[in-house]
């Protein structure tokens, strides 16, 4: 598997990947192969913090529930009634239909904006209300209603931004704050941050992204205010724990973060092939959660099953449009059936 791995690391010109192994609940492997940057060469470890992208979501979406079994959020109400700092506009789509935090956990409340770019670390960046405003210097349009909530299933990072919102208004913290004390940290997710920018003793540890053409990302990484949708800073080992985790709450054996219940609803089909922040394929013992993530620079993917113990992490400092995650997911199924 590791011969395979270095093989498809020099075809498809990726500097650094990093991944860890579930088996009966346990890590079983986690292992960094190649060097942070094409530059300085520095080894990728199991503690290099890679960007996650969107594999943020369904980290998020256990602080929001979280809320939710506290009475603080709800799954089914306008989100509203507790927006404070800004509101979802209202317009023909929101007529009979509300946008509800179980909408946007699903990506079926109608929402725009599909994701986000990023901010060049020099840059000016936008507060949160202005990135679901479209005002400058947010490089998005708006996040608006532009289908019925509730009709269909849209992908949507801006309502993830609203969520975030949502999060900071109802606590009345700062978002990585909250996602720390409230998810992070129960997890012992020690080497996790949603704080963007990443604070500066973390930089060293950190890989440096690289386009699809292999081409570095000038300083390194982007920025996401959006921390929500595309801001965490981990490591696959860390995505690891959160998977046990969400198997073990599942299974009944943990009453943590959210409660079992929670969590099984978290893997429950609201629509298509989504949950409530994941995205699930098959059915009883077979039923797998999975989410990927694109930032620019950084590609990954978390996938495992609900009721087996079994999982796989992989984060690696490139953009790739072969499907060498894929490939890679293959080369460890063979090892680990």
């Amino acid at each position: 598997m590791d011969s395979r791995i270095a093989t498809l690391m020099v075809e498809r010109d990726i500097s650094g990947l990093s991944l860890a192994i579930i088996q009966e609940g346990k890590i079983v492997k986690a292992q960094g192969y190649g060097s942070t940057d094409k530059t300085h060469k520095t080894a990728v470890t199991t503690k290099t913090l890679f960007q996650a992208g969107s594999i943020s979501k369904p980290v998020t979406a256990l602080g929001a529930l979280h809320l939710v079994e506290q009475n603080r959020l709800s799954l089914d109400s306008d989100v509203n009634e507790k927006l404070r700092s800004w509101k979802v506009p209202e317009n023909e789509f929101t007529q009979e239909k509300k946008v509800t935090l179980r909408g946007i956990l699903s990506h079926s409340a109608g929402l725009t904006i599909h994701g986000f770019p990023g901010y060049a670390p020099k840059s000016p960046l936008p507060s949160l209300v202005q990135v679901l405003d479209g005002m400058q210097p947010a490089n998005t349009g708006a996040v608006r209603v532009a289908k019925i909530p509730g009709l269909e299933e849209q992908y949507s990072g801006g309502g993830y931004a609203v969520m975030q919102q949502l999060i900071v208004d109802v606590t009345e913290e700062p978002f990585s704050t909250f996602m720390h004390e409230t998810v992070l940290k129960p997890f012992d997710m020690t080497d996790s941050t949603f704080k963007q920018p990443l604070p500066a003793h973390l930089t060293l540890k950190t890989a440096a992204g690289h386009d699809t053409n292999g081409h570095a990302i000038t300083d390194r990484w982007r920025i996401y205010p959006e921390a929500a949708a595309a801001g965490l800073w981990t490591t696959p080992s860390d995505l690891a724990k959160f998977i046990i985790s969400i198997q073990e709450a599942i299974a009944g054996k943990l009453d943590l973060v959210i409660s079992p219940s929670m969590a099984r609803q978290m893997v429950t089909k609201q629509g298509h092939n989504t949950g409530l922040g994941l995205f699930l394929e098959g059915a009883g013992s077979d039923l797998l959660f999975m989410h990927d993530g694109r930032n620019e620079g950084f590609d990954s993917i978390l996938l495992a099953r609900a009721k087996t113990g079994f999982g796989i992490v992989i984060m690696m400092n490139a953009n790739d449009n072969s499907g060498v995650l894929r490939e890679i997911l293959t080369a460890v199924h063979e090892k680990y059936p």
